[in-house]
């Protein structure tokens, strides 16, 4: 099973890709999808589409997990996630790949053994998960850590 593991955000929404055979789980590629502040929203959200789009058309996944919203203090910021989300759902539902999604602690917990882990620590379990990783930044190891997680919490 093909797992694409993604971490929404206008500006950078990290993208990670494994496969789950039996209990094993091998890494084959991640990255992050960065926009520029400057664009207009709407441009933004097009380059998002553009560029998940093909990282769907070159992987194939089986199975999309997607990390679930959290509120932000600045209802604007928290508004721009939701749209970005928003986008990354559509996306996944074009390519008529079943979507999962998971809260942020679930996905601490199901990586590290910890609601609170920090994103140093996520970093590391995935090394010991996954040998030899490069993470394209921290984004792209929080998308990485939600296909683990529903590496997890799937069967097949």
């Amino acid at each position: 099973m093909i797992i694409l593991g993604l971490d929404p955000g206008l500006g950078t929404t990290g993208w990670g890709v494994i496969v789950k055979e039996g209990n094993r789980l091998s890494h084959i590629d991640n990255g992050e999808i960065e926009t520029d502040a400057k664009l207009p929203l709407a441009n933004r959200l097009l380059l998002i589409d553009a560029k998940l789009s093909a990282v769907i058309d070159e992987f194939r996944p089986d199975a999309v997990a997607v990390e679930e919203v959290f509120v932000n203090k600045n209802p604007q910021s928290t508004l721009k996630l939701g749209q970005a989300r928003g986008v990354v759902l559509l996306g996944a539902a074009k390519a008529r790949v079943m979507v999962t999604e998971y809260a942020a602690r679930l996905v601490k917990k199901s990586v590290v053994g910890t609601g609170k882990a920090d994103k140093a620590q996520i970093a590391a379990m995935l090394r010991v998960l996954m040998p030899g990783l490069k993470l394209a930044g921290e984004d792209a190891a929080d998308a990485l850590a939600v296909a683990v997680t529903h590496a997890h919490h799937v069967r097949g």
